[in-house]
């Protein structure tokens, strides 16, 4: 069994291995063999790239099932900003947290008002000016492993803080516990997410060893009878406790806004987000305090677990937060030191090791390079590995052969042909 858990799954009968995905994956986390797509579980970051780019829908997103909530006595529904987004006319967020609890939690805590919480750790953070510049946002998970994964000399610059969905996870399960005095494993903290990362980040968490949520329900999976409830809400309960900054982070910059600086850059969608990267390790960004980056397009928003348009659901929560006032929570004394990693981010270089011996993976890597120099470097994707680059390390690995590659066994096919009819 893997150690690695991940909430995007393949549906073997469904792939057809016509290597779409293969060329998004933004970390080569994919294969293709006997075609049928292959996911390295090692290397995947749950973007949901794959996701959005299988016409066959052989990737899905897998959350948990809001049944599940009938396991706990008492439960806590904390709902991603992004939420709101996704429903016309709304000119409350009341009324959707309403909806959350006519479908059955107790309570409500909303990740928007620990967003500002966050928001105003950051900002003092910025101030202290003890953090490696530019700091990198920690929001998104799929960001965050990415780092890890092709961009460790980063990780550095990775704000140390917790998300908000950690902290918003903390706050509502201690606010339970001191309500009802049951005990903790009785209480279920349950995030309504519009992203598959951010199901695996409670499940595996990079910051913390054991997440405050007992799991994650799509946006999309909950959707229907969410609507159908604030379809036929009695009384709109005055649950709300966030401003325009902290509704704000469901968007692209929304967070990097809350800087209250001009020193800031976002970015959103994961070719993007790699293209910053990128020229941040090459130190071609400067003059930069705070960088936000969102793997999905226009933010959280975008992601996969989401049911309306990006676009359209920005717009819905510009008109939103438009009367909101600016931030409603705000820091206790030591709240700040609370909301720090337990760990620090560091590289997995086991994921790229070629061999635990330094000599056989020495030699291993020389014969990489004699196998890739001896590629066309199309990088086409054909073999069913991602590039050509990719396809020589398979190949030292054992999990490819260089005949995969038709452009090589076309030119051998080619030789026989031409030595068969020189010999006629």
């Amino acid at each position: 069994m893997s150690k690695y858990f991940h909430s995007v799954e393949l549906d073997a009968s469904k792939c057809c291995g016509c290597t779409n995905c293969l060329k998004r994956c933004p970390t080569e986390a994919i294969r293709i063999h006997d075609g049928k797509a292959r996911i390295l579980s090692d290397r995947c970051i749950d973007c949901g790239e794959c996701i959005r780019i299988c016409p066959h829908h052989a990737k899905t997103a897998v959350s948990a099932k809001l049944e599940e909530i009938k396991n706990f006595k008492y439960t806590v529904a904390i709902p991603a900003p992004a939420l709101y987004g996704q429903f016309n006319n709304l000119d409350s967020a009341n009324v959707v947290l309403s909806g959350l609890k006519a479908i059955g939690f107790d309570d409500i805590f909303e990740v928007s008002g620990a967003a500002e919480l966050v928001s105003e750790a950051t900002r003092k953070l910025l101030k202290e000016n003890k953090l490696k510049k530019p700091i990198i946002s920690s929001a998104c998970p799929a960001v965050v492993k990415l780092i890890k994964i092709r961009f460790p000399e980063l990780c550095d610059n990775v704000l140390p803080l917790l998300a908000p969905i950690e902290v918003a996870a903390r706050i509502a399960r201690k606010r339970a516990i001191d309500k009802t005095n049951l005990p903790s494993e009785d209480i279920g903290v349950f995030f309504i997410t519009p992203c598959a990362a951010k199901v695996t980040e409670i499940h595996s968490p990079n910051s913390v060893a054991k997440s405050a949520c007992n799991g994650a329900i799509g946006i999309s999976r909950i959707y229907p009878e969410l609507t159908k409830a604030m379809d036929h809400l009695t009384e709109v309960e005055g649950l709300s406790h966030s401003g325009l900054i902290g509704i704000g982070w469901a968007t692209s910059g929304g967070e990097a806004a809350a800087m209250l600086g001009e020193k800031y850059l976002a970015a959103d969608g994961i070719e993007n987000v790699i293209r910053v990267l990128e020229e941040l390790e090459d130190d071609h960004i400067r003059d930069v305090d705070f960088i936000e980056l969102n793997a999905c397009s226009g933010g959280c928003v975008g992601g996969v677990m989401t049911v309306e348009n990006p676009y359209v659901a920005q717009a819905r929560i510009h008109k939103l937060r438009k009367y909101l006032p600016v931030s409603i929570n705000h820091l206790d004394v030591d709240q700040e030191e609370r909301m720090m990693w337990e760990h620090a981010l560091e590289y997995d270089a086991n994921i790229f090791t070629l061999s635990d011996d330094i000599i056989e993976a020495m030699e291993m890597m020389d014969k990489m390079e004699k196998i890739y120099n001896d590629l066309p470097k199309l990088d086409c994707g054909s073999c069913g590995s991602p590039t050509c680059r990719a396809l020589a390390e398979d190949i030292v690995r054992g999990k490819a052969k260089e005949k995969d590659c038709i452009h090589k066994l076309k030119a051998q096919i080619q030789s026989v042909y031409d030595q068969l009819k020189n010999s006629i």
